[in-house]
């Protein structure tokens, strides 16, 4: 009438081994897991292949692909901002929405750091990075692109050097 079941004890005997094994056993979870997580990434070559088929993918393509791909940006820009998270994974930069207004499909995610925008209008694209990742593109016309990069000339002029970010 009544099957055997596994109970608590029995099913964490796997963590007893662990826990016996001491530090190998930590050794052994942490590069498992490295081994997930860097995995992720794609090679330098294959991101720069994405970049000049126009494939930019979020999350995958870091500033150096695009730079190897299309060259240095016409313009460039850094400064610390506040990014609101997106259902599809996008962190959309506050400064590209309208003041006040948050974004459509926004949920209740907001992420800040220093953030790296790139403009390239030859390409017509303005690509922007957090944590040396693509979190945000968006297809502009080359007279966008170059008010855009003017404006960021501009505040530059007034920029302390507290307020720039640190190089990497």
């Amino acid at each position: 009438m009544f099957r055997p079941t596994r109970c608590g004890a029995q099913r964490f005997q796997s963590v007893d081994f662990l826990r016996r094994s001491g530090w190998a056993g930590v050794f052994v979870v942490v590069a498992i897991g490295s081994a997930f997580s860097c995995s992720g990434m794609p090679s330098l070559e294959e991101q720069e292949r994405h970049v000049r088929n126009n494939e930019l993918v979020l999350h995958q393509l870091t500033p150096r692909a695009f730079v190897g791909a299309w060259g240095t940006p016409t313009y460039q820009h850094a400064e610390f901002m506040q990014f609101f998270g997106m259902k599809d994974d996008a962190l959309i930069p506050r400064s590209r929405l309208a003041i006040g207004e948050p974004p459509r499909g926004w949920e209740v995610r907001i992420e800040s750091g220093d953030a790296l925008f790139l403009a390239y209008p030859d390409h017509g694209w303005l690509v922007v990075f957090f944590e040396e990742r693509l979190v945000y593109r968006e297809a502009l016309t080359a007279a966008q692109l170059h008010e855009l990069g003017r404006s960021w000339q501009h505040e530059d002029k007034f920029r302390s050097r507290f307020e720039v970010p640190a190089a990497p």
